[in-house]
């Protein structure tokens, strides 16, 4: 293992600690902010000690720290947005620790707005406004005064935040238009692995809203912290004891209506914490959440035939497919949290979270596929083939954090070790029982939603006889273990408050594969009769499919019958079954050494990351012309040096400039750098399919400037930019007529172009309406609007010439926004809200000709929360999700064009909430 340069980097940033500057005396002051009525620990509030210009931000729990006081007098100065600033004298005693707490009062209510909206909007904007970096912070409160049931759905409220879907539910989370395998996820300082074989991005759909204290998108990155993400770093932070004053429940059910399927279905969660002796806190937090619910659905797939070079005249259609969905998903979610102070110097943690999803999914396809292109309205000899998709998924998240902060001297020393592991089974399932007939004249109706025209026998299961049966069992693993070290000192440089801090991390990861695939064909030469052979038998009743006829549905349970009869072992794919398994180790050693300094009102940040990286891949091969498969091993390795500079100009406490230079890096996504390859040969052409362990990492430099402007209680205007190079940009490339493929038909892998680059402007206006008369002193408008381009370019060879053209970066919207518009009094609540984004490319399909490109269409939802307080501590709530019935659609090339449509309907949540605290 490589560790001798980090652990040198350690050593040095230590040594300059040690040495720079005039070392400050030793006296300590500790302080808690707390709102006067409530008690509640005031997240965010900035702690300043005036004769020293020394600044910090109070913790999760409200307090602060200051080491190395000299003895004296000083005036403590406490300022949070909502409330009015508090000047308090303080003695310092050398080699002693001063205890101090702060109590605030609102500046016009009778005391801090800390629940509900208005009260998310506070926390988050403190924390926001007293940031190093470009940060958003999404609250607890926030995350339940939304129809939100997941992360990724909270996050999508979040300024250049917006979410990708599947099956209507937010899953993967892009920020500032870049794609999810861009962003990295943390839940309390630990990399959260991802179940998906081929991803590093982690879907956030499996851990429920209900068990978090916040959520945090650093946009630009700091020295200390990971440098994997381009687009930005989500911190998930859970529920901790002494977030609170006391003891804390919070117990919610909830029954939703899908009026699609017209299914009921039940949400149950809980949380508690405590503090015991005042040291020992104890959080625990639950949820559980069964959803049936379905989607109707009609594709492409892209497969249109654009006949005239010059555009989209006379497209023709060669395929169809009508798909109808049956899910349903169950979310179990647990975590439990300590919190021990055995002194006044030392805080110690375990936070742990378990995460279940079960995800069962039935799908009847009835696809037809053309002997030649049609034309819409024209009749032409086809073959449909009506299959069925029948499997189950689990996937499961756990992960277990342990560490502390010890404050020693003039040291602080902060300490974490980590495990985490993620996987995603999914045992023997029905991949696709495919049955087919042959129908003479069918055709289609439209573009954009196209309708199958097709005779009475397209609807008659006894003119459908079975093909082909494909069954898979499929398991991928990720195993992340870290441990972290970091030291930090304030001190004096020329009288200039400072602070020095430096540290190392330690990662290994593990991600592996294993691919079972059968194929039940040619099932009469197995001894299945003919009668056995056709559809009827697989049938129940036609299924009710929102986007017109569809036809005979077909079961599961006959098919296994049948296939239970049969010699798997002789039906097994031995190519398929190996070619698709991995294992890749990634071990990344990490050092760095940063510090800032406050020159009067200025911040300046600087510090260099050192981010060296391992990679070793196994796989498989498989050479179809030789019929011999062979073991696959690579090993690469990259080292990373990665500046930085914030600069953060506090013009006032309410007015704050922020600038940055950062320089961050992507790897590769396991699917990418799986080394199996299969090649195979058709009348004399070569075709390979072939991952690329060899694949650089992306690097990105990127430049950021903000204003940000707090007034009022509730109050916030901000502007920012940000602009981003990246090199090594990754895309899919038929490789076929270069090098070793010069003779190849084709080549398909991925590869490194040369560079892409993004910029955008991001925009936020928050606004609580306090001054108005009654009753409208209770309006609330939190919007916020994200402007991005990017380009980049791609290449292929033709006739021996090496041609290019540009494509915006893939998953980039253009625009992205959101609109809250919410009304809150003592007795009830109202908030109706907007999220958009515009379209964004999905995938380039044909190098050489952009019509193919795959587009996914702009996406506007409208949902809606009302809840009534019925006693201090029992809260109503209804809800509406989608309420527009917002369908998903992409396209080919033009919007005329459809690659995908689906239609989810709304959803209706009615629960009841009890909170005590």
């Amino acid at each position: 293992m490589h560790f001798r340069t980090p652990l040198s980097a350690l050593t040095l940033a230590i040594m300059a600690a040690t040495w720079s500057g005039n070392a400050l005396a030793v006296g300590k002051l500790e302080g808690q902010v707390r709102d006067h009525h409530s008690q509640q620990p005031l997240a965010g509030a900035n702690v300043t000690i005036e004769e020293l210009k020394l600044s910090q931000q109070a913790g999760r729990d409200g307090r602060f720290f200051f080491t190395g006081l000299a003895d004296g007098e000083y005036t403590l100065s406490i300022n949070y947005l909502g409330a009015a600033t508090a000047v308090q004298k303080i003695n310092i005693s050398d080699k002693h620790t001063t205890q101090v707490s702060v109590a605030l009062n609102q500046t016009e209510l009778e005391h801090i707005r800390v629940v509900g909206q208005q009260g998310a909007l506070s926390k988050s904007m403190n924390r926001q406004r007293g940031a190093d970096n470009v940060l958003s912070v999404v609250s607890a409160d926030v995350l339940g005064n939304f129809p939100d049931s997941n992360i990724s759905e909270s996050l999508q409220r979040v300024p250049g935040v917006s979410v990708e879907r599947d099956q209507g539910e937010g899953r993967f989370v892009r920020v500032r238009g870049l794609a999810p395998d861009y962003n990295s996820v943390s839940m309390n300082g630990a990399r959260l692995p991802a179940p998906e074989s081929d991803r590093r991005a982690v879907a956030l759909d499996v851990i429920p809203s209900d068990l978090l204290q916040s959520v945090e998108v650093s946009k630009t990155l700091t020295p200390d912290m990971d440098a994997d993400a381009l687009g930005g770093a989500i911190e998930v932070k859970s529920l901790s004891a002494f977030d609170r004053d006391d003891t804390y429940l919070n117990l919610s059910a909830e029954a939703s209506h899908e009026s699609l399927t017209e299914d009921t279905n039940p949400k149950l969660a809980a949380s508690y914490s405590d503090i015991f002796n005042d040291n020992l806190g104890v959080a625990i937090g639950i949820s559980w959440y069964n959803r049936d619910f379905g989607s109707d659905n009609v594709e492409t797939g892209g497969d249109w035939d654009f006949v005239d070079d010059s555009g989209f005249a006379n497209a023709g259609l060669t395929s169809l497919d009508h798909r109808d969905y049956q899910i349903n998903r169950e979310r179990l979610a647990l975590g439990i949290n300590l919190d021990y102070r055995p002194s006044a110097d030392t805080d110690l943690y375990l936070r742990t979270l378990y995460s279940n999803f079960d995800d069962t999914e039935t799908r009847n396809s009835a696809k037809t596929k053309w002997s030649e292109p049609q034309q819409t309205g024209q009749l032409g000899k086809g073959k449909t083939t009506r299959a069925l998709k029948s499997r189950s998924e689990n996937q499961n998240i756990t992960s277990v954090v342990a560490g502390g902060e010890s404050r020693i001297a003039q040291w602080t020393l902060d300490y974490q070790a980590s495990h985490s592991r993620a996987s995603a089974d999914k045992p023997r399932d029905i991949a696709a029982a495919k049955f087919v007939q042959k129908i003479p004249d069918s055709g289609f109706r439209g573009n954009s939603q196209p309708h199958i025209i097709a005779p009475d026998s397209y609807y008659q299961a006894e003119n459908f006889e079975l093909d082909e049966i494909e069954l898979a069992d499929t398991q991928a693993k990720d195993i992340v273990n870290s441990v972290q070290l970091d030291f930090s000192r304030q001190l004096s440089l020329n009288d200039y408050p400072s602070e020095i801090k430096t540290g190392v991390k330690l990662s290994r990861r593990d991600k592996t594969n294993r691919e079972d695939i059968w194929n039940y064909r040619d099932l009469s030469d197995q001894g299945v009769a003919d009668a056995d052979l056709m559809l009827s038998q697989y049938t129940n009743q036609e299924l009710d499919y929102s986007l017109g006829r569809f036809g005979p549905g077909i079961t599961a349970a006959p098919i296994w019958a049948l296939v239970n009869g049969l010699d798997a072992d002789a039906n097994q794919d031995e190519v398929e079954s190996t070619i698709n398994d991995f294992d890749i180790t990634e071990n990344i050693d990490a050092a760095y050494l940063m510090g800032h300094m406050d020159i009067d009102k200025l911040r300046i940040l600087t510090g260099l990351r050192l981010e060296q990286n391992r990679w070793d891949a196994k796989g498989n091969g498989y050479d179809g012309i030789s019929e011999q498969f062979s073991k696959i091993t690579h090993s690469n390795n990259e080292d990373h040096w990665l500046p930085a500079l914030h600069l953060t100009y506090r013009h006032s406490d309410n007015t704050v400039l922020r600038g940055a230079w950062t320089n961050t890096l992507v790897r590769p996504t396991f699917g990418q750098l799986a080394p199996g390859y299969l090649q195979e040969e058709d009348d004399g052409d070569i075709d390979l399919t072939f991952g690329n362990p060899k694949l650089k990492s992306l690097e990105s430099m990127n430049l950021d400037v903000s204003l940000e402007h707090y007034f009022g209680n509730i109050g916030v205007l901000s502007i920012g930019g940000f602009y981003k190079d990246i090199q090594n940009f990754i895309y899919q490339a038929d490789l076929a007529g270069r090098d070793e493929y010069i003779d190849a038909h084709s080549a398909i892998t991925f590869i490194n172009g040369d560079s892409a680059s993004i910029y955008g402007l991001e925009l936020s206006y928050v606004q609580e309406f306090s001054f108005l008369p009654e009753p409208f002193n209770g309006i609330v408008l939190n919007s916020n609007l994200t402007y991005t381009d990017s380009q980049a370019s791609i290449r292929w060879i033709d006739d021996a010439d090496t041609l290019s053209r540009d494509i915006p970066l893939p998953s980039q919207s253009d625009i992205s926004a959101n609109l809250s518009l919410g009304y809150e009094n003592t007795y009830a609540s109202l908030w109706l809200s907007a999220a958009y984004k515009s379209e964004y490319l999905q995938e380039v399909t044909e190098l050489d000709d952009s019509r193919f490109d795959l587009y996914a269409d702009d996406h506007l939802q409208w949902d809606l929360v009302a809840k009534a307080h019925l006693t201090s501590q029992l809260t109503l709530y209804v809800k509406g999700v989608n309420l527009t019935d917002e369908p998903y659609y992409s396209y080919t090339g033009h919007q005329d064009y459809n690659a995908q449509y689906e239609a989810y309907g709304r959803t209706f949540q009615l629960g009841l909430q009890y909170n005590h605290y």
